[in-house]
């Protein structure tokens, strides 16, 4: 019997497609702006301010992965040698649908998953002075262009959410990404 289920494991195997098996390990670094606005007991700001991210993670098809990142999302000069962050932390599911051969050319992505907004005043340069986080769902879409099987380039939009002692947070990124599969 057990000679009956190997076989036929191994019949069902041979007929998926391979590049259901042929993952590929990534890094991604992106740079943009982020638009950050707060609100309080009714009152509402926003500022804009430069972000940038780096992250990685693994797509096991052409189609399917999962990433991490880690991401300064705002920073402001509190004035007395401190500053004030906000930096985002997270892991989620990612897709794509390349519109070429070889899975190259235009695409078209989404990605979703759990990120933890930390806001933090540093002293110093790097001295934590205070800090509280926050985690909540995060989601982006994005369109590129893949050169290779192995790198590509791409405009992204994400949104993250936060919640500081009654203070609600909402960011929303633009940023330029270059991703390099290996």
């Amino acid at each position: 019997m057990k000679k009956y289920v190997s076989l036929a494991a191994a019949v069902a195997l041979a007929t998926l497609s391979t590049n259901a098996f042929a993952g590929q390990a990534f890094v991604r670094a992106e740079l943009g702006s982020s638009d950050t606005e707060v609100s309080f007991d009714g009152f509402r700001g926003s500022e804009s301010d430069t972000s940038a991210g780096i992250g990685g993670g693994y797509w096991f098809t052409p189609n399917i992965g999962v990433e991490g990142h880690v991401a300064t999302l705002y920073t402001k000069d509190l004035g007395y040698d401190e500053d004030l962050d906000l930096v985002s932390i997270g892991a989620g599911l990612v897709v794509k649908k390349n519109f070429g051969a070889d899975n190259t050319g235009f695409f078209i992505g989404a990605r979703a998953g759990i990120a933890r907004m930390t806001a933090q005043v540093r002293e110093d340069t790097w001295d934590v002075v205070d800090d509280e986080s926050s985690t909540k769902p995060y989601y982006g879409v994005n369109v590129g262009y893949d050169f290779s099987r192995r790198w590509g380039l791409s405009l992204n939009y994400d949104r993250r959410q936060g919640d500081f002692s009654g203070v609600d947070v909402d960011v929303d990124t633009y940023s330029l990404g270059g991703e390099f599969r290996f």
